[in-house]
């Protein structure tokens, strides 16, 4: 199978979405099974930009979607990237730009989900 082929690309890409996703949810869980609610960033940043109620969030519900983020994000830019047939040092910077721009894409979009789902409830 060749590197760059298709489906060598999206099988690399479902193992590591799956691996960081089961790393990242394990971690966030121990995190609110011991209370240190504070402790996790995605969710201060979020509650902090859109000025959420921490009462109403559903910590165990939202490390779910924060993890399936944070695993596509990690895993569609290494794999992206890695595709790439040009010098390292290139693919460093265009890693980190894509990187930054996805996280802040993808938590605005949650951030303002959350923020409607807030507000229904």
């Amino acid at each position: 199978m060749k590197l760059n082929s298709p489906l060598f690309v999206l099988l690399f890409f479902s193992v590591l979405f799956i691996i960081i996703f089961i790393f990242n949810y394990l971690i966030n869980r121990l995190k609110v099974k011991s209370k240190k609610l504070d402790t996790i960033g995605e969710m201060n940043y979020l509650i902090s930009k859109f000025k959420l109620n921490k009462n109403k969030i559903n910590y165990p519900k939202e490390i779910i979607y924060i993890s399936l983020i944070n695993s596509f994000i990690i895993s569609s830019v290494g794999v992206f990237v890695t595709c790439l047939k040009i010098m390292r040092i290139l693919q460093l910077l265009l890693g980190f730009v894509l990187l930054f721009g996805l996280i802040y894409a993808l938590y605005e979009i949650y951030g303002r989900h959350l923020l409607k789902k807030t507000r229904r409830d």
